[in-house]
């Protein structure tokens, strides 16, 4: 007798996808989807991703080996579209033989699908559009992420509630499909799961959980905010493709509008194209949260937050968080 059966039947292909107990992902999160959080997710009966973010392929390396000391659990690889050594970090996830690839931050360039399936790896991408979704599918992507704009970190401009309701009746019967965005509790799970999702993705949930290496004063910064304190960043200049950044407003997100002049700037003057424009405002988002998440900085970091912050009030392990999340949904699902 399973303690979760309703939920259960709805995410099995989920769960046979990833190969875990629950069709839960962790978001990847620079700096805090690492080898401590991600294990922990994983061992917990979630699927855990490792943030690779602006690694280099020899950080990646040690990052992955590292958490495969922690869990032999399946866990996966995030890794950013436009990283200019993408295929040397896809070679890596091939040597340690990564089960599942996630591809973020824009459309997949053209061989990076094929050169993860080669390894035998499954595909996770990310899509705006249906359209976009329908493409990557007949590109050999093996699952779709669909993340609406509550979500935290880089976001598109279209609620969870609105891309749900566009893509799954279109999609749910022949694709694996799984809802991000303003997750925070069961509920909206078991609603998710009944529109034909096979799993969701959480992020602003796991961020402080007990595992997770993010410093006090960042978790503490969660735990005070409401959800209309993460605010979506603006984009100053229409010739920089600037993907808009959900993060608790602090000096910080001022700091980015500056940002975003300088390289403008510096793209008038003819001085850095626009690969190398886009590379520097990625890498001000590596440091801003680095400063936040490492380093405590909660004024002038970034403290990427999604709306579901406000239900983030205190630290608790993952395996609780987990196991809440999966009562709440069989309750919900009970009710029906």
């Amino acid at each position: 007798m399973t303690a979760y059966p309703k939920t259960e039947a709805l995410m099995q292909r989920g769960c046979e996808f990833l190969g875990t107990e629950t069709a839960i992902l962790c978001g990847a999160m620079s700096w805090v989807s690492e080898r401590n959080l991600v294990s922990a997710i994983s061992n917990a009966g979630g699927f855990g991703v490792i943030a690779c973010g602006a690694m280099t392929p020899e950080l990646l390396d040690a990052e992955i080996a590292a958490t495969r000391a922690m869990t032999d659990k399946p866990f996966g690889v995030n890794l950013i579209t436009m990283h200019p050594q993408l295929f040397d970090l896809i070679e890596v996830c091939a040597k340690h033989q990564v089960g599942h690839v996630v591809l973020a931050g824009g459309l997949p360039p053209k061989g990076s699908l094929d050169a993860i399936k080669q390894s035998g790896a499954k595909v996770i991408v990310f899509a705006p559009t249906l359209a976009l979704a329908k493409k990557q599918f007949r590109a050999g992507a093996d699952a779709l992420v669909i993340e609406g704009s509550e979500a935290g970190g880089h976001i598109g401009p279209v609620a969870t509630s609105v891309l749900a309701q566009e893509f799954l009746p279109e999609l749910a019967a022949d694709h694996l499909v799984f809802v991000a965005g303003g997750i925070g509790r069961g509920d909206m799970i078991a609603s998710y799961l009944e529109m034909g999702a096979v799993g969701v993705q959480l992020g602003t949930r796991f961020a402080c959980a007990t595992e997770s290496i993010a410093h006090p004063d960042f978790k503490q910064a969660f735990f005070r905010a409401k959800a209309r304190d993460a605010e979506a960043s603006v984009q100053l200049d229409p010739r920089l493709p600037v993907i808009p950044v959900r993060a608790l407003k602090n000096k910080g997100t001022a700091e980015f509008t500056e940002k975003q002049r300088e390289v403008g700037l510096l793209l008038d003057q003819g001085s850095v194209d626009m690969a190398e424009a886009q590379l520097r405002i990625e890498h001000f988002w590596a440091g801003a949260l680095r400063r936040a998440v490492i380093d405590g900085d909660v004024e002038n970091g970034s403290l990427m937050a999604g709306q579901s912050v406000g239900m983030v009030t205190r630290e608790e392990p993952v395996a609780e968080i987990i196991a809440t999340l999966m009562s709440e949904c069989e309750a919900a699902l009970a009710r029906r």
